[in-house]
């Protein structure tokens, strides 16, 4: 069995930054992919249905998302990981023949995006969980801030490239890349990546059970609950303030397309900024810090009101780099607070409850900028993510979580007992 004085220090940890570089790959192997779905979408159907089959794989994900956190929860995280990057290989070989043996159609390119949004489902949440299955509870902070960092660039690397391999080779060529970066995970999984920590599995169970179980335990578990709750509501404000409000505050402004696509860089910057600074630095507090840099963005959303290009670029770098530094920390966070049995599960409803909401947000917050105005959306959307974690942050036991765990200590009267239990106050 691994024990933690056997695992090396984050910074030196080979085994952990090579899995970190080959995901890295395969998101932007994902971003490439997207971007080529979407394009062939256009070409194919009007932009309307294109919209739908871009989005075809949202309803299946939240659909099987609990199942997924089950799945997380019952079976070894590896097998799990391994099996559902196979399917996003045979899904992507799968489309390669159809294009090539039938031809591109909005059938097939709605079948594959179904079958992503499955893989997701059973994905995810056991990835949640990979990060206490592989470094110390010490170095979740830091591990959050280099997946998160790993993720991004990833993206963005897939993204500026997307375009031009679509143009250059069309949909069977970016899907022929995106299954070559699945093998390398594949390689990986298979040859470098092993678990060093045990966790408890989930006694088997029938599936609509496991899943109710899991309900039950945040039902009766109020810190868990409380915690769950904020972090499914996190991207409710700043999603729509980005997706939709920064467009029309460009559009009213007349500031033109380019400087669109320069906010939202500035944003994505702001973000591997915050989630590298965590790779370095470890707070011995990370939920308080987390939140008070959330009140900080709420704060931002609603300065984006101001028709000022500088405020609002200053504004987008801010939002970037408190979510960059907040999701690692709250990922350490969530991990270290929430049961291990648990973990998959609770980690597929806080997914489950964003993305359920998020049209719902996306929706009124056009409404609110439609009928009223869009410094009023901005104000709305923003005041109500800082008045959120501010509650977040009156809730004393979701903000005790410490990066160094609290242990028990001998009653006594000593002044080594007495002043210990001091530390160990002002520490948790």
């Amino acid at each position: 069995m691994t024990t933690t004085s056997t695992v090396p220090p984050f910074a030196r940890d080979r085994m952990v930054h090579g899995w970190f570089v080959v995901k890295g790959v395969s998101d932007a192997g994902d971003a490439a992919w997207i971007i080529a779905l979407a394009w062939t979408s256009v070409q194919l159907a009007s932009p309307a249905v294109a919209g739908l089959v871009v989005a075809a794989g949202t309803l299946p994900r939240a659909a099987a998302l609990l199942v997924g956190g089950a799945v997380a929860d019952r079976f070894d995280v590896r097998r799990i990981l391994t099996v559902t990057t196979a399917a996003r290989v045979l899904v992507l070989l799968g489309t390669i023949a159809v294009a090539v043996l039938a031809g591109e159609s909005i059938a097939l390119l709605a079948v594959a995006a179904i079958g992503f949004g499955l893989c997701d489902a059973i994905f995810e949440p056991a990835a949640v969980t990979l990060g206490r299955h592989l470094v110390r509870e010490d170095d979740l902070s830091a591990y959050g801030g280099a997946s998160q960092t790993s993720a991004r660039l990833g993206a963005m690397t897939g993204a500026a490239i997307g375009g031009g391999l679509v143009a250059f080779g069309g949909l069977t060529v970016s899907a022929a890349l995106n299954a070559i970066t699945y093998l390398g995970v594949l390689g990986y999984l298979a040859v470098a990546l092993r678990l060093r920590f045990p966790m408890p599995r989930m006694d088997p169970a029938p599936m609509l059970r496991a899943i109710g179980e899991g309900f039950g335990h945040l039902r009766t578990t109020r810190t868990t609950r409380t915690l769950v709750i904020t972090l499914s509501g996190l991207n409710l404000a700043v999603g729509p303030a980005l997706g939709l409000g920064l467009a029309l505050r460009v559009r009213d402004a007349e500031w033109g397309a380019g400087t669109l696509g320069l906010l939202q860089a500035l944003v994505a910057c702001g973000a591997l900024v915050g989630g590298a600074v965590m790779i370095r630095w470890q707070p011995h507090r990370p939920a308080p810090l987390a939140f008070t840099l959330l009140v900080v963005q709420g704060l931002a959303i609603v300065l984006l009101a101001m028709p000022t290009v500088l405020v609002t670029a200053t504004s987008c770098v801010v939002i970037g780099l408190t979510a960059g530094a907040a999701s690692a920390l709250l990922y350490a966070v969530f991990v270290r607070s929430v049961a291990p049995q648990f973990l998959g599960r609770l980690g597929s409803i806080q997914r489950l409850g964003d993305d359920c909401l998020m049209p719902a947000a996306m929706a009124t917050f056009g409404a609110v900028a439609g009928g009223v105005s869009l410094a009023g959306a901005f104000g709305i959307f923003g005041g109500m993510m800082s008045v959120l974690m501010v509650v977040a942050l009156t809730r004393s036991r979701v903000a005790a979580p410490a990066a160094t765990p609290c242990r028990p200590l001998a009653t006594g009267a000593t002044t080594g007992a007495r002043r210990e239990r001091r530390d160990l106050r002002r520490r948790c």
